[in-house]
């Protein structure tokens, strides 16, 4: 796919990750429409997958670590086929759906790991890696972290690991949109200077805007092409973004729109397709 196709796809995506958040009445839009674009780059670009074999051992792997951002994840899922039709009516975090508030991987299709407890997502993610290794696969394992997120210690564990064990195989990518759900990161931590954090531990660090699509391509082949070390992608991203009241507006990390609010998101997104 080219560029452009990809730009539509993405805010394909968003609209239908605010369409179940509108519908469900419940969820996180603001970190879901932050790493649009990057889920779009991976699911329908760069990834090896199969949506009628999941459980294909040689596939690439994915972790949403910040398990919140999931209508985006499950928007990108059907979009590509692992429900067969595209799914209308979601039923995010309804009781018995199988869309529930955070990703489960013996739920829903397509999932390759739970998530829900912050921090995790790198150190399990480090572990599929080396499994890979061990077996002489030949897959990536793609993780999308937050800035918040990396305040949890087991982050910088699987980190040390990550380096210690070569990881070429794995490539993180960090939605740095300068929040968490209590305000802004520097506000709770001080300094956000992550791509300096990862190159501490030895790893091959990129900085980039989150939401250019070629930006994000180029990322990844080159994090493909460094041998030895795994990878991280910083990419600035904007909270919200696509929906104007949204954007770098920290009171939809959570948030339900009113009917006029969803027709405004509509209108800048395009509408449901």
């Amino acid at each position: 796919m080219n560029t452009e196709e990809l730009k539509e796809i993405a805010d394909r995506l968003r609209m239908t990750a605010v369409d179940m958040v509108y519908k469900g009445k419940d969820g996180h839009p603001g970190p879901a429409l932050s790493i649009a674009d990057i889920v779009t780059v991976l699911y329908f670009d760069k990834m090896k997958i199969d949506p009628d074999a999941p459980d294909w051992e040689d596939r690439d792997r994915f972790i949403l670590s910040k398990g919140h951002a999931c209508p985006i994840y499950y928007a990108a899922l059907s979009e590509k086929g692992y429900f067969g039709d595209k799914v209308q009516d979601f039923h995010l975090r309804g009781l018995g759906s199988k869309f529930q508030g955070h990703p489960v991987m013996n739920k829903t299709r397509g999932v390759d790991m739970t998530s829900g407890s912050l921090g995790n997502g790198i150190s399990i993610g480090s572990g599929m890696a080396l499994a890979g290794k061990y077996k002489k696969k030949d897959y990536y394992v793609y993780v999308i972290t937050g800035d918040g997120e990396l305040q949890e210690g087991i982050c910088w564990e699987g980190i040390n690991t990550a380096a210690a064990h070569e990881l070429d195989n794995l490539i993180v990518f960090v939605d740095k949109n300068g929040w968490q759900s209590g305000g802004t990161v520097e506000g709770t931590i001080g300094s956000n200077n992550i791509k300096e954090r990862f190159e501490a531990f030895q790893w091959h660090a990129q900085e980039i805007d989150g939401h250019n699509i070629e930006a994000i391509r180029q990322a990844i082949e080159e994090a493909k092409s460094t041998k030895g070390r795994p990878s991280v992608i910083v990419c600035d991203c904007i909270k919200g973004k696509g929906v104007p009241y949204m954007e770098n507006n920290n009171a939809w990390h959570k948030g339900v729109p009113t009917e006029e609010e969803y027709k405004i998101a509509a209108e800048a997104l395009g509408g449901v397709k």
